[in-house]
């Protein structure tokens, strides 16, 4: 299964992108949304910038991933 995580855009450097997700930056190609702008959020899938979504889509997206994260932690340590 592939999916895609909404992250921040930092900084822009060329066609390459610094974000952040949960606290952790990374840096991905912005080849497919040239038109991003810092502060930006996009959405990242396997190193590369996909879309551009506007910050309320990005936020729902992260407690969504923030939950399930937390549902995987607990089946992991056997809670119901």
């Amino acid at each position: 299964m592939c999916i895609a995580v909404p992250a921040k855009v930092l900084k822009i450097e060329g066609k390459i992108a610094e974000t952040e997700l949960g606290g952790v930056i990374r840096r991905v190609s912005i080849e497919m949304v040239p038109e991003v702008k810092v502060g930006d959020y996009v959405m990242v899938h396997a190193g590369l910038a996909i879309s551009i979504v506007n910050k309320e889509e990005a936020e729902v997206e992260r407690e969504l991933w923030e939950e399930l994260m937390e549902v995987l932690q607990d089946a992991t340590n056997g809670n119901d």
